[in-house]
């Protein structure tokens, strides 16, 4: 079985559509046929919400696989999405800041709990929106940084301390971590605004920003309240349309990195 490709979705800004471009994103990889595993590693724990699972009826979580109290195979759960399954989080991920604070290889649990699943040709991160000890498990753990950025006047401010994270764990713990694109959010073409926030996020990462921008798109924020993607809530949207173009660009992407190898 080929190893998964692992993809941390991380901007440390919130509400910027992070865990509905992890969500759509691994709907639209399974509806190309691949097999994948979305990790919620958000307290906030949306992810799981957005995949109809009912997070007080969970025995087990993501925290209990970084406490080692658990194994990353026995939390796995279906969902309602075909070829797309979940390692759920709660609000108590949170409690794992201060329980690793000491502990031993507190940096790479995520990364060695990946190590030990099998049958996936994707495996998508939602990460918290916050420079923590949790973003910098998942960037460990990740071979690609998908960075979902807001068509919005602050949008590059806090930018650069990512990057810098980053930079930091490419020279030690994962030198091989790469952005595999920039992903406009919220974007309306309309508007001067969104237009010339565009042009500056292009000239900041020059030949990184996806072609395809996700739209500002009423279907996208109402698929999570029923526990689905937009690709299943109302496949015709607009938004829809925008994630499955998403799908196919990230996969061509990863392709032509495989070739240049």
């Amino acid at each position: 079985m080929a190893t998964p490709v692992v993809i941390a979705i991380t901007n440390q800004k919130g509400g910027v559509g992070k865990t509905t471009t992890t969500i759509n994103l691994a709907h639209f990889l399974a509806k190309e046929g691949a097999r994948v595993l979305l990790v919620d590693f958000d307290p906030q724990g949306n992810a799981s919400s957005g995949l109809g699972v009912d997070k007080s009826k969970l025995t087990k979580t993501v925290l209990d696989v970084v406490q080692k109290k658990a194994l990353l195979k026995d939390v796995i759960v279906h969902t309602e999405v075909k070829r797309v399954d979940l390692v759920p989080a709660t609000p108590q991920l949170a409690n794992a800041e201060v329980e690793l604070a000491g502990a031993e290889r507190r940096f790479v649990r995520l990364r060695d709990a990946l190590e030990t699943v099998e049958g996936y040709d994707y495996i998508l991160i939602d990460s918290p929106p916050s420079l923590s000890l949790l973003t910098v498990n998942g960037l460990i753990a990740a071979q690609y940084v998908l960075l979902p950025v807001q068509a919005e006047f602050y949008a590059l401010e806090g930018l650069g301390q990512l990057l810098e994270t980053m930079q930091l764990i490419r020279k030690g713990m994962n030198p091989t971590l790469e952005l595999v694109g920039v992903l406009v959010t919220m974007m309306d073409s309309r508007t001067t605004l969104s237009n010339q926030v565009h042009a500056e996020i292009k000239k900041h990462f020059p030949g990184k920003v996806f072609e395809t921008t996700i739209p500002r798109n009423v279907r996208i924020a109402e698929a999570p309240s029923h526990g689905i993607p937009v690709g299943m809530y109302d496949r015709w949207s607009k938004g829809a349309r925008a994630y499955k173009a998403l799908a196919v660009e990230v996969q061509t992407r990863l392709e032509q990195k495989r070739r240049n190898v």
